[in-house]
């Protein structure tokens, strides 16, 4: 029997501040950033019970990856996505994650920057 596709939750448009950048006017007061989330899991068994322990509590890894961001101060964008990214695969059932991190207004002439990152959990 072929394996059942993962189901998705998404946590879109969280907007929160840090420190984030290389360059001294970027280390001197929180930026903007945008953050999407999108978690890959098995979510039938949430589907049938509607009970809250047979899914993945998104709002406990929203409050962790607001506590961690707000608390950040990375240089590189792509070291905050892989930081979220571990949150979000904690729950044993996120099987994968995409991390979307945006930094608006840090290209002149651009709306937003962004970096994007898929990680499965690692085969056990």
């Amino acid at each position: 029997m072929a394996e059942r596709p993962l189901d998705a939750i998404h946590i879109r448009d969280l907007l929160l501040r840090c420190i984030v950048g290389v360059y001294p006017e970027e280390r001197r007061a929180k930026q903007d950033v945008v953050i999407n989330l999108t978690l890959y899991a098995d979510l039938s068994a949430a589907c049938r019970s509607d009970r809250l322990e047979d899914t993945v509590d998104y709002r406990a890894i929203k409050k962790e990856v607001i506590a961690d961001v707000e608390t950040s101060e990375c240089q590189l964008v792509e070291h905050l996505a892989e930081r979220l990214a571990r949150i979000c695969l904690k729950p044993e059932r996120v099987a994968r994650v995409r991390v979307l991190v945006e930094k608006p207004g840090a290209l002149r002439f651009a709306r937003t920057v962004g970096v994007e990152l898929v990680r499965e959990r690692p085969a056990q």
